[in-house]
């Protein structure tokens, strides 16, 4: 099976030097190894399929002594260059030119740009291990005068639809914090369910990076995703449309209609209106949804969520102060054994922004200033006058007062 390319001397080296990054790449190779996606041919209609992915230029190439190909693979180790400037260019330039890697790129279709580095948009270098059914992303990346248009995507789409031609059930990757949200788009997950007998002792653990893994599906046609989403969305619409009865259409009301609203109140009379149109009950509104979709309604949500904005921004602004730090988390009773019998209402700053969060616990700003007030004095109980602690308290309760006082 051989032996991973990465020597143990490259083993701690920062993950953002060593791993993967959406951010720039670039490919090469002769105008025969040029291939479109698998359904191209089969699947386009006058030239035109509608798939985007029929329309690019995408090729993989690997170091396999071939001028046209070393010349292509000179390109990438430039762009990832460029584009990686934290990542060592000598370990680029291993993985780039290693014969175990290749790399998958798309090309630009502009002619003033070929056979040059610019007419890269985007790649993925990675290393196949075909008989354990699994590859490892080493660099994936877009070039910088591309990004936001969805090469990124693209780009890995492609990867999997190559992966699953070939047999390959998932790709693995070790990602830093700037590339996880990337990866987590295009279905990685940091749960690895492939079994570690199958990738131990192939590939390096690193340090600060995340090891991350996406299945692939060897039905899915991953160059169709866009077409397989529309087709859902289509059918749940239908769904929708059948269970709503919405082509049903009910004649129009009179122009001297007037509905009975005798004994309902003024406040509730729009409503009673609104529900004697034909239709109405039918499509299951009821008077308290017409009355909560009108202004009663829409000004409790208002007031209720100014009052949860008003004491988030008061839990805020004493977890920024410095003597709050005792009581931003609960106390660790496996630690401190005594304390709930000392202390029967434990209280910190994370319940309180948890409580505020759920949005029904608190129905006052009178009630959270009770429960900071409990914070306060249950510190006061169970730790000495001295102790820092206790001034910290202290400190709180002037800052409450002060505070409470300005709202």
């Amino acid at each position: 099976m051989g032996k991973s390319v990465r020597n143990d001397a490259s083993k701690k080296r920062k993950v953002e030097e060593i791993t993967t990054t959406a951010n720039s790449a670039d490919d090469v190779t002769t105008e025969e190894n040029l291939k479109p996606p698998a359904a191209d041919t089969a699947n386009k209609k006058d030239g035109d399929s509608g798939n985007p992915y029929d329309k690019l230029r995408w090729i993989t190439v690997t170091n396999d002594g071939e001028p046209a190909n070393m010349i292509k693979l000179v390109g990438l180790k430039s762009l990832f260059s460029r584009q990686l400037p934290k990542m060592p260019r000598a370990y680029i330039a291993r993985l780039v030119f290693d014969t175990r890697h290749e790399s998958l790129a798309i090309l630009s279709d502009d002619p003033t740009v070929k056979d040059s580095d610019d007419e890269i948009i985007g790649a993925i270098c990675f290393r196949a291990f075909p008989e354990m059914r699994f590859a490892e992303i080493a660099f994936c990346a877009v070039s910088a005068s591309h990004q936001v248009k969805g090469y990124g995507t693209k780009l890995m789409n492609l990867v999997k639809q190559e992966g699953a031609r070939r047999g390959i059930e998932y790709f693995i990757t070790y990602a830093d914090n700037y590339a996880i949200g990337y990866f987590k788009k295009q279905g990685f997950t940091k749960n690895i369910a492939m079994p570690k007998g199958r990738y131990l002792g192939l590939i390096k653990d690193y340090d600060g990076g995340t090891m991350m893994e996406c299945y692939v599906h060897p039905s899915i046609d991953f160059t169709r995703i866009p077409e397989m989403i529309q087709a859902q969305r289509q059918f749940i619409l239908g769904r929708v449309a059948y269970k709503a009865n919405s082509s049903k259409v009910y004649p129009p009301l009179p122009k001297d209609f007037r509905p009975n609203v005798e004994g309902v109140s003024r406040v509730n009379e729009s409503a009673a209106r609104a529900m004697a149109i034909p239709g109405m009950r039918e499509a299951g509104w009821t008077m308290n949804d017409l009355i909560n979709a009108g202004g009663q309604g829409k000004e409790a949500d208002r007031q209720k969520n100014a009052l949860k904005n008003e004491m988030l921004s008061i839990v805020r602004k004493l977890e920024e102060q410095q003597f709050a730090w005792p009581f931003r988390e609960p106390v660790d009773t496996s630690e401190v054994l005594d304390y709930l019998d000392v202390v029967t209402e434990p209280i910190d700053l994370s319940t309180i922004e948890k409580r505020i969060r759920k949005g029904d616990y608190y129905k006052s700003k009178k009630m959270l200033h009770s429960d900071l007030t409990l914070m306060v004095n249950n510190c006061k109980l169970y730790n000495d006058d001295a102790s820092t602690y206790v001034q910290c308290a202290v400190s709180l309760e002037k800052y409450l007062e002060h505070l409470f006082n300005d709202a």
